[in-house]
């Protein structure tokens, strides 16, 4: 025995309770033509089966067929008759075995009802129409099977569809009950992956007063949706449907679930004014054979037992069949030749496009399989002479549920039917539009949604085909419009994820694509344009010679190795003249040929830094700087030491420092320096750098000193021959002679020591290239210094006043200077200041 339990009646009419005597009995109302013919396929499959000589044979199955009122209440009374009757017999052997097997429900609140109070009794319960999710609880529900696919994947095949299109922004309606919260639940868990945002949800039901159906339709008028899906039942959904149209609320894309999208009371012309081009999922349709014969020879005078068959007939005919004279009222009564013949073209008898009837269809035939696995211990093979290993009297529901658990086979229209660990069918769906045809609402079938058993699935729809209520292009639903290229997205406090604010990129990143959440950074060596879409390189920065500065300071090196060389000639020319011998001619030629190669060391700083270059301007600058301090030096010790002549405990002073002592000063003095470099290069050498901390859109190019140690011991060690010499000419500054340079070099120490002591302060804090316009600066100031200083006077006296280039004028100058010398030390023996040959 099979029992059914179909919404034949779908709304429970209420009654209040006075308490005075026995409870009314229900009453229900608006007769379901869908439904009824969901429970005319049960019929229409047992007798199928008991047809069949190769699926139980010589056992037939019998049905009873209750209906719920699309009431958790109703369908609960209706699953406890069932559970509790076993006095009626349906069967053709005659037998009253107990119910087996119960198909139901089509509403998921009335199946968890039914579940919940067969569950313990150990009965199987087999839903063709119920979805949600929460029914796979095997703790809850360990009975439960279903021959349509839970909403979990609808809920999947939904979110793929609105990321399919670009949806972004979307409402929801909900109904009241386990179908719909659970159906939105579901929805929302899996668009949340996708990042797609929910702006409302909205909650109906059939028994909803229209005072809360007109909240909703004021939250979808107010929101800035554009597209909303509907969650819910057709008769839940129905009274909301009726309120948009006629409030002519339009420019709306309506997504569908599988429980209205085929359904035929709002498939009708007026309500496709608003609710045209709808998308929805539906699982798989199937022409059934014979079917349509069978629904034509559907009579109550030939089968006046059959359930709900005179309702039919009085909704489809438009009178009452009835004989007894006791049945009175305004429905007209049948004159009893009425036949079914006149009404083919009603859509009640288009059997073509079967999707919940064919669940019935299968759920009967896996009841069947279960039932024939159990009581001939295999599987229905088609082969003769099979006996059975089981009284039929003896099944137990348990066993039956054992057996439905392990069904699998393949029907007649080549479809695997087998149910999951959590008694669920395999998803597979056909994506469904509507569209307008010759006057009339069509389920056009343009995609398919099959999900595979490792949790992936494939979405396939014919997009060309598809009819937009809202035009000819795919609606946008988007709570902000995606930022443009060059900027990225910003949250709004307190709103969805899908509400933001474009904010351009930051400097040095950039998004190159419409809506990006995030901004690239650029490659180091790159910077991001004006537009922030791209990355462009960043300019390159060295002092080169091309630019105003790199000419400037280019000109004035050049410049003053032209007078350290013009000088040279001078001193060469005049060599035999007194001034010149006066001032040690062999020290002031190495003098002014180190000064050629300090002036010329600048050009080694100028242009793309090289590794030859970066070695070569350090040491070069050391080396070159030492050799021309220790000049200096040479020349200061010489003046000193020649007027420490003038007293008598000093007489041979000069002759213990000639010229081979000179050149061993200078030579030692730079050999220090030499070494110091040499140690330097071999060690840690200087090498090109590519800079990046000065400026964010340039990369300076300069020469890394690779040790600062041994860059600033060249500088420190240049400094203690710099001060060693300001010493000993600040000593030797009063020592008389007109040709007494002492003055002269203490003059060019402290312009030397204050241009280097001001360097290094200034080389520390100055950014990229003016770093290297700095020291060649402070090169060509200090070279200028001692160039001017010390030669600046000789050659003012060699070329303006050459009279005063004379040994008479230096004999009456020394005859001065010998009459003050001995006054100032009180004696009469003074030996005359040597003029150097």
């Amino acid at each position: 025995m099979i029992g059914g339990i179909f919404p034949v009646f779908n709304k429970d009419v209420s009654s209040v309770a006075t308490f005075d005597g026995e409870p009314p009995a229900v009453t229900c109302a608006l007769f379901d033509l869908r439904a009824f013919r969901w429970a005319q396929m049960m019929i229409f499959a047992i007798e199928e089966v008991n047809t069949d000589p190769a699926l139980l044979p010589n056992i037939s199955l019998g049905y009873k067929i209750l209906n719920s009122c699309s009431s958790p209440t109703n369908t609960l009374r209706a699953a406890l008759t069932l559970a509790s009757s076993q006095n009626e017999k349906e069967t053709a052997s005659g037998c009253s075995p107990p119910i087996s097997t119960v198909i139901a429900e089509a509403g998921s609140s009335q199946s968890l009802a039914v579940a919940g109070i067969l569950g313990p009794f150990q009965v199987a319960v087999v839903s063709y129409f119920s979805t949600c999710a929460c029914l796979s609880n095997r703790v809850k529900y360990p009975t439960f099977f279903r021959t349509i696919p839970s909403d979990y994947f609808q809920a999947k095949a939904l979110a793929a569809l609105v990321k399919h299109f670009g949806w972004e922004w979307i409402g929801a309606i909900q109904s009241d009950n386990d179908y719909g919260r659970n159906g939105v639940l579901a929805f929302a868990e899996e668009v949340k992956k996708l990042k797609i945002c929910i702006a409302f949800i909205g909650t109906v039901l059939r028994t909803y007063p229209q005072e809360k159906i007109l909240k909703v339709v004021e939250m979808i008028k107010q929101s800035t949706v554009k597209v909303i899906l509907a969650f819910t039942p057709e008769g839940d959904f129905y009274p909301l449907m009726k309120e948009i149209v006629k409030q002519n609320i339009t420019g709306i894309q309506w997504i569908a679930s599988e429980a209205w999208i085929t359904a035929a009371r709002p498939s009708t012309p007026e309500m496709y004014r608003a609710f045209g081009g709808a998308l929805g999922f539906v699982v798989q349709k199937m022409d059934i054979p014979n079917l349509n014969p069978f629904l034509m020879n559907i009579n109550p005078y030939r089968n006046p037992s059959e359930p709900f068959v005179k309702d039919f007939w009085e909704i489809m005919v438009g009178c009452k069949p009835s004989s007894n004279a006791s049945d009175t009222g305004a429905a007209k009564i049948c004159l009893g030749n009425e036949t079914l013949m006149d009404y083919t073209q009603d859509v009640f008898f288009n059997v073509s496009q079967l999707r919940v009837a064919y669940n019935v269809y299968k759920a009967v035939y896996t009841i069947a399989h279960a039932l024939h696995q159990l009581v001939f211990c295999r599987p229905a093979a088609g082969g003769k002479n099979v006996k059975p290993c089981l009284n039929v009297s003896e099944i137990h529901p348990r066993e039956v549920t054992y057996h439905l658990q392990r069904v699998n086979f393949r029907n007649r229209f080549g479809d695997d039917v087998f149910f999951d660990e959590n008694g669920n069918p395999p998803a597979s769906y056909d994506v469904i539009n509507w569209q307008l045809r010759n006057g009339q609402v069509q389920h056009v079938t343009l995609g398919h949604f099959t999900s595979t058993k490792n949790g992936e699935f494939t979405l396939s729809i014919q997009e060309d085909r598809i009819v937009w209520r809202t035009g000819q292009m795919v609606p946008a639903s988007v709570c902000s419009n995606a930022c443009p290229a060059g900027t990225r997205k910003a949250q709004i406090k307190g709103k969805p994820v899908c509400c933001f604010d474009c904010v351009p990129c930051a400097e040095g990143s950039i998004a190159n694509s419409t809506g990006a959440t995030e901004c690239t950074a650029c490659p180091q060596d790159y910077w991001s344009n004006e537009r922030k879409d791209g990355c462009i390189p960043k300019t390159i920065e060295f002092l080169a010679y091309h630019e105003p500065m790199g000419v400037a300071l280019t000109a004035v090196a050049l410049l003053g190795a032209s007078l350290s060389l013009l000088t040279m000639v001078v001193f060469i020319h005049y060599r035999e003249t007194p001034v010149i011998k006066a001032s040690n001619s062999e020290l002031s030629c190495f003098l002014l040929f180190s000064l050629f190669l300090c002036f010329l060391c600048p050009l080694t700083f100028i242009g793309r830094p090289t590794v030859w270059t970066c070695m070569l301007r350090h040491t070069a600058f050391g080396v070159t700087f030492a050799l021309c301090i220790s000049c200096v030096l040479g020349k200061t010790i010489v003046v000193v030491t020649a007027f420490k002549v003038v007293h008598p405990n000093n007489k041979p002073a000069v002759g213990q420092f000639g010229p081979i002592q000179q050149r061993i000063i200078v030579c030692s003095c730079t050999l220090v320096q030499v070494i110091i470099c040499i140690l330097w290069l071999k060690l840690n050498p200087p090498f090109p750098d590519r800079v990046f901390k000065y400026s964010s859109k340039k990369i300076v190019l300069e020469c890394n000193t690779g040790s600062e140690v041994a860059f600033y011991a060249v500088l420190g060690y240049i400094g203690i021959l710099s001060v060693i010499c300001l010493i000993l000419a600040f000593l030797a500054r009063k020592l008389p002679d007109n040709f007494n340079e002492a003055k002269c070099i203490t003059f060019s120490m402290l312009i030397f020591c204050a241009v280097w002591i001001t360097f290094i302060p200034a080389y520390v804090s100055s950014p990229g290239k003016f770093t290297v316009a700095v020291e060649i600066f402070a090169i060509l100031s200090s070279a200028f210094g001692l160039l001017i200083s010390i030669f600046a006077p000789k050659c003012y006296i060699i070329l303006v006043k050459p009279e005063k280039n004379t040994k008479k004028y230096v004999m009456r100058l020394n005859a001065s200077r010998k009459y003050s010398l001995e006054r100032k030390y009180q004696i009469h023996n003074v030996f005359t200041i040597p003029v150097y040959e």
